[in-house]
């Protein structure tokens, strides 16, 4: 394995890659050990070059974004780790009235940059710490809101064929938390989004939604956001509530007491902790309501149980 690294290494190191760095510091979780090769693409032929090198390689890749919904193994991350960051970034209008983003570009960012031009449909979008990409790849959404419903083009690379496509997604390809843009199928690079005008209470609702969100979820402490998906006909968050586990820490991951629906690093939270932790309260929470709770956040790494 280390010669396959070493020779993708000697390809991308003109561009950038760089070895063994510390994933914590690229997610919202602050958790994580080092990826074994590390590469942020400056433009789409970087972005092939790496991914088809490493392909010829037998080398695996992770893609990430924003890192937002990741919880790295305290191990690493063996293979490639592609990050679509700042390059990947940028937002347009268009003459059609769309709103153009590139991937790296974060969520609030374009839910701000369309309110700033009268537009409304992300308003829910303005406080998630994720990036376009990364929202696409899972179908992000909140407050009643989500990614698909006002998506109307996609620019992506296929893994299948090596290409860069562009088109608008299909019937059925983005579900809940679910999406087919996502890796290892796909890697979004790029996307487009038909919006409304605004009807005149747009400022008011991301104001609430603002609110909301300081008032409710733990900002303040490192997290990935919403750890479980929501189970049909419940919430994740008031069935941990009710199995009485506000509070309850593993390490340094704890539930937190103002949103049960996250767990928080408290400064010193190991991926084991996390993990530990949310296999606890599946537990409880199967025990007490019988629903079994689905992590709606990603794992990546070696180790991952």
């Amino acid at each position: 394995m280390e010669q396959r690294i070493d020779r993708l290494f000697a390809i991308l190191a003109p561009y950038g890659a760089v070895k063994d760095v510390p994933l914590a510091a690229h997610t919202s979780f602050r958790i994580g050990g080092p990826a074994q090769l590390f590469f942020e693409p400056g433009d789409g032929a970087a972005l092939s070059l790496a991914l088809e090198s490493a392909k010829a390689e037998g080398v695996a890749v992770t893609l990430m974004g924003n890192g937002s919904n990741l919880l790295v193994s305290d191990a690493g991350v063996e293979g490639l780790v592609v990050k679509l960051g700042s390059a990947f970034s940028g937002l347009e209008l268009r003459e059609d009235g769309q709103v153009f983003a590139l991937a790296g570009t974060l969520l609030s960012a374009l839910a701000n940059f369309a309110a700033d031009h009268g537009l409304m449909g992300l308003e829910w979008a303005a406080g998630i710490p994720g990036s376009v990409g990364g929202a696409l790849a899972m179908n992000a959404g909140a407050y009643g809101g989500e990614i698909r419903q006002v998506l109307c083009e996609v620019e992506y690379f296929d893994a299948q064929t090596g290409e860069f496509l562009r088109r608008a997604p299909s019937e059925g390809e983005l579900g809940y938390r679910q999406s087919a843009f996502a890796w290892p199928a796909r890697v979004t690079t790029a996307a487009a989004f038909r919006l409304g005008p605004d009807d005149g209470g747009m400022r008011e609702r991301m104001r609430e939604y603002s609110e909301k969100r300081r008032a409710k979820q733990p900002l303040a402490y490192p997290s990935a956001g919403s750890v479980f998906k929501r189970p049909p006909g419940h919430f994740a968050g008031a069935l941990i509530e009710a199995a009485g586990l506000k509070g309850v820490a593993v390490g340094g991951a704890e539930v937190s007491e103002l949103h049960a629906g996250f767990i928080i690093n408290t400064g010193n939270a190991s991926s084991a902790d996390v993990h530990a932790l949310i296999e606890l309260v599946r537990r409880r929470v199967l025990e007490r309501s019988g629903v079994l709770l689905e992590p709606e956040i990603k794992f990546i790494g070696r180790e991952q149980p």
